[in-house]
């Protein structure tokens, strides 16, 4: 199936590795200009480069850390100039530490607040503009199944994510009409170096060895293995396509099953 994005321009937040990556990989498969960014300049040098080496779309950088507050804009404005406009925006970011409620103190909450929800919401209120006078954009917020079904010791994460759900939904009720689709997109266990992080803290908090982790992570899971990173990208990539322009105001899951709710 052809998307019809090719020759789009996109930016993916905290894209140098994991899930992000992955979407943004999807993305120049299908012909897509691509920015990626994240903390590490050396890191998203050599990802870029392999990117565009693969095609047929292109990737270039920005190192942007999500955490600092006045990065929206010069984000912004470093994409915008490499890519003229910005079509596709892909939020994400990345997981706070895990605990329960009561572990973190207030100025945690404060600072994970601002870069895994402040900032999304920065991002997409600039990138609008562009979308409304070319009417057509897509945002895709990729989050975490624990907006749904809370995933224990990551409290956290269950909170701040779950606050992009309401701002999500309001949002592509607002600029539908422009052409303008909002998805969110919820992994369950994708298999990334941060499924790997938490499942050693499992371990240790347990006691267990981390095979016996995943065997009874995988247990609980219908489809009884993690997913792929290509397998969650792929879905992200149709619903940032031309294909999927009917499909706005949802949150999707690509969980194998995991998440028990109908």
């Amino acid at each position: 199936m052809d998307l019809e994005i090719s020759g789009k321009g996109a930016l993916v937040l905290a894209s140098s590795q994991g899930l992000g990556l992955g979407v943004a990989e999807a993305l120049v498969r299908e012909g897509v200009r691509v920015v990626i960014c994240g903390r590490s300049a050396d890191k998203l040098k050599t990802e870029a480069e392999r990117l565009t080496e693969m095609g047929p779309g292109k990737a270039t950088f920005c190192v942007a850390d999500l955490s600092d507050r006045q990065i929206a804009q010069t984000l912004f404005d470093r994409a915008k100039k490499e890519l003229g406009r910005i079509d596709i925006l892909v939020n994400n970011t990345g997981g706070p530490p895990p605990g329960s409620t009561s572990t973190p103190d207030s100025d945690s909450w404060s600072n994970q607040f601002d870069a895994m929800v402040l900032r999304v919401i920065e991002m997409t209120k600039l990138c609008l503009p562009d979308m409304q006078d070319a009417g057509w954009g897509r945002v895709l917020t990729l989050a975490s199944s624990g907006v749904l079904q809370p995933i224990p010791n990551l409290a956290m994460s269950n909170t701040l994510r779950s606050a992009l759900v309401g701002w999500s939904k309001s949002l592509s009720n607002e600029v539908a009409e422009h052409g303008i689709t909002v998805n969110m997109l919820l992994p369950g266990r994708i298999h990334t170096a941060r499924v790997d992080q938490l499942d050693g803290n499992v371990a240790k908090r347990t006691g267990k060895s981390i095979d016996e982790v995943r065997k009874n992570s995988r247990g609980t899971i219908p489809a009884k293995r993690y997913g792929d990173v290509s397998e969650f990208a792929d879905v992200a990539a149709f619903l940032l396509s031309s294909r999927a322009s009917y499909v706005t105001g949802s949150v999707i899951r690509c969980d194998g099953g995991a998440i028990k709710s109908v």
